[in-house]
């Protein structure tokens, strides 16, 4: 029993390890796995595993670009069944990303169908579409069956897959790439392959050349959508020295004019990776808010190629103002991140600067090129051997047809045939002598592969031509072999012939091919400053309208404020006075915040208009307590109910947001006065009809705060046993101590009391009985 349970524990004993180990390997492993595998693209090639098994998986389905398409179901299919054991549908989007000519600058796959369009719709299901690959995509596999790069066993075995595409153009830097890893990632614009290319000779003839020099080859990206970059070349060489960096680009844009000084801005180029019909959304949105006036409507008439039409509100509008606030305000102008960061050797993760891409994919193609020398070198050698058997059989034929003809076993008889020797033609079985005997002893003999070869050659074959042809054919390999032996020995000359490559391959896909030309254009950036809402808004008068509800609207004109308007059933008038379209109205909530509304956003006044707490973050428990056109300069009185309160700069409570800015800290009390200061002495009356002057002097001038007391108030037992003020404040105002106190009577008559002195004290003082006629509803 007890040896049964000691065997029983001990193959049921756990392994233990300290679990920040266990997980720090195991998140090491997948981190790795993703960065490799996954995320970051090849320098050499500038591929991701998954878009090389997809073009491997073509050219092993024979899909060239002057064949015949196949259903993408069946492509992605044969990728996931044979090299990429992931989902077909990534899988397929992969391969679609490849086919857009918008996503791509040198698509390498030729889609046939619906593969998506700049708008941002989806490509059609897998099973709707063909495919097969394009001419850049064949220049990528060139060699590959040459030994040009290593091969490696597929997921389970039963293949082998390349590790790398042989690549005749830096297709990383052509094509870019982006992708995110585990704490890293990558983004990289695609360029324009011939100036690659043309850097990449110059960096064959200086391998030491500066950065700078580069960049004249290379100005920068070349978007497949085009557009225009307004980054400085300080910048974008900053950013190619480095490997990151970031480059505005913007939308491509045209006046036309349309007669009789009317015309409109039209859009032709948009930014890369900007979807059109987001772009149509936003610039919608911003003529909705009017965060941009001068812009009145934009219309989409684009077909094949991109117009987004733009007008303006006037004929007047500056068309460089008007594009320069909406590159500030909408995707028209966008900015790209450079983030180089690539797999320099296949293995190690690098951040890496222009050189350092063009020198690994130039050091790549200096190892394809021996490679290939080397495996061409290998079937020359194997064709001139049987060659030279062929040579010696023609030399020799009467003897090669006698030993195929009688011998029993000819292969023998050929490899130990002493070839130096004219053997003469036998006339018969009998006159035949068989060269398989004990005393053979051969000079010259033919090999097995050589025998084999014989023994396969056609009777056709047999001819004088056909001799010839042979001296020939091996005289040209021998030539061919002796000019590899010379290119595998001398650095210089490997150089030269990688050098004709690229200019092969410039002229197959450079700026004179169809789609070869830049299309992404530099230019300076016109900074537009910024402008005041005043200066973009036509300047007209409104009558602005706030009802008890919170409804507002703005009629057209100055109308008469005492004429009878329309409200909603339970609805009335609460504020109504002049304003114009270009002024801000500031709205002062019980909550002591400040909200901002532009009065050209306000509502028409044909309807009842809109509830103010829809334009502003007004919660609903707030009050509003006052609502005025905002006048630069001038200084407000602002205060609580509980008599706190201070001045506050009217340019400082403007709000640049919905929520507001809060000005007045109010806890237990609320805002309840906000009056523009427009004399030297401040006026104020309590509840309880106390009447208090004090000079303006003493109150203290603040951006926000609590304030100061401004007038004090008794303390009375509530009904609860709780301590509540003997009346509060009721109203404020300031005032000029020469011109005296005035205050509205009844019948719109107004009364002004020339001297104040009885009632001035300090502030925080109690104060009197207002003079004789005063309000009893304690107002001014």
């Amino acid at each position: 029993m007890s040896e049964s349970s000691d065997e029983f524990q001990e193959e049921n004993t756990d392994v233990t390890e300290p679990l920040r180990r266990a997980i720090g390997e195991r998140y090491l492993t997948y981190a790795l796995s993703t960065i490799m595998n996954r995320a970051l693209p090849d320098a050499r090639d500038g591929l991701k595993p998954v878009h090389r098994r997809i073009l491997y998986a073509m050219s092993r389905l024979k899909l060239s670009s002057t064949g015949g398409f196949l259903k993408s179901a069946k492509i992605s299919g044969d990728t996931m069944g044979d090299f990429h054991p992931h989902g077909d549908a990534a899988i397929y989007d992969a391969m679609a990303r490849l086919a857009q000519d918008f996503n791509v600058r040198y698509p390498l796959v030729d889609g046939q169908g619906n593969f998506g369009n700049i708008d941002g719709d989806n490509p059609a299901a897998a099973r709707y579409t063909e495919a097969r690959m394009t001419s850049a995509a064949e220049a990528l596999l060139v060699g590959l069956s040459e030994n040009a790069v290593d091969f490696r066993p597929n997921y389970d075995g039963r293949l082998e897959e390349p590790s790398v595409l042989p690549a005749t153009y830096p297709n990383l830097l052509a094509n870019g790439a982006a992708g995110i890893a585990v704490g890293m990632a990558t983004n990289i614009p695609p360029h324009n392959l011939h100036e690659l290319i043309d850097a990449c000779l110059h960096l064959i003839k200086a391998p030491n050349a500066r950065d700078e020099t580069l960049m004249e080859y290379v100005p920068g990206p070349d978007f497949p959508t085009g557009g225009v970059i307004v980054e400085s070349p300080e910048n974008i060489l900053e950013a190619y020295k480095t490997g990151r960096g970031a480059m505005r680009l913007r939308a491509k844009w045209e006046i036309e004019d349309l007669g009789r000084g009317q015309w409109q801005a039209v859009v032709t180029e948009i930014p890369y990776q900007v979807q059109k019909s987001k772009l149509i959304e936003k610039l919608a949105e911003v003529i909705q808010t009017k965060k941009v006036p001068l812009l009145t409507d934009v219309r989409d008439e684009s077909a094949d190629d991109i117009r987004i039409v733009l007008e303006p509100r006037a004929k007047t509008v500056d068309p460089e103002v008007m594009m320069g606030l909406l590159f500030k305000h909408s995707e028209l102008e966008t900015r790209f991140s450079l983030n180089m960061n690539v797999l320099i050797d296949g293995l190690t993760p690098k951040v890496c600067s222009l050189k350092e891409v063009l020198r690994a994919f130039l050091d790549h193609r200096r190892d394809v090129l021996i490679r290939r020398s080397q495996h061409r070198m290998e079937k020359i050698d194997i064709r001139l051997e049987v060659l030279e058997g062929f040579i010696v059989a023609f030399l020799n034929l009467d003897r090669v047809i006698d030993i195929i003809r009688y011998d029993d076993d000819p292969k023998k008889a050929l490899m130990i045939e002493d070839w130096a020797l004219d053997h003469p033609r036998a006339t018969s079985e009998k006159d035949y002598v068989s060269p398989i005997t004990e005393d053979a002893d051969p000079e010259v003999s033919l090999t097995e592969a050589q025998a084999e070869a014989i023994l396969n050659m056609r009777l056709r074959s047999l001819r004088r031509l056909e001799e010839i042809e042979l001296l020939k054919e091996r005289d040209d390999l021998m030539k061919e072999r002796a000019d590899l032996e010379d290119l595998l020995e001398d650095e210089g000359l490997q150089w030269s012939k990688i050098a004709e490559q690229l200019r092969e391959t410039r002229k197959e896909f450079g700026r004179d091919s169809t789609g070869g030309a830049r299309r992404t254009q530099f230019a300076e950036a016109e900074e537009i400053a910024d402008i005041p809402m005043e200066a973009m808004i036509e300047r007209e008068p409104i009558t602005v309208v706030l009802s008890q509800m919170g409804w507002i609207r703005a009629m057209t004109g100055h109308i008469d404020l005492a004429r009878e308007l329309k409200f909603k059933d339970g609805d009335g008038p609460r504020f109504i006075f002049h304003a114009e379209t270009t002024d801000r109205l500031l709205v002062f909530a019980s909550n002591g915040r400040f909200y901002t509304v532009s009065g050209s956003n306000l509502p028409g006044g044909r309807g009842m208009g809109e509830p103010l707490r829809l334009m502003v973050d007004l919660p609903n428990e707030a009050e509003i307590i006052d609502i005025f056109a905002h006048k630069s300069g001038e200084k407000l009185l602002v205060a609580s109910a509980e008599g706190n309160g201070f001045v506050v700069p009217e340019d400082d409570v403007v709000a640049q947001t919905r929520t507001g800015k809060q000005v007045l800290n109010v806890k237990d009390t609320v805002a309840k006065i906000c009056k523009r200061v427009t004399g030297d002495h401040v006026a104020v009356v309590s509840e309880n009809a106390k009447l208090l002057v004090f000079p303006l002097e003493d109150l203290p001038e603040m951006g926000r705060g609590k304030g100061v007391r401004i007038q004090k108030y008794k303390k009375a037992t509530g009904r609860q046993g709780t301590l509540e003020l003997d009346g509060g404040l009721s109203d404020v105002t300031t005032f000029n101590w020469a011109d005296g106190l005035s205050w509205e009577m009844g019948g719109g008559k107004t009364r002004t009391e020339p001297d104040m002195t009885d009632w001035k004290g300090a502030r925080a003082g109690v104060g009197k009985r207002p003079p004789y006629g005063f309000p009893k509803n304690n107002r001014f």
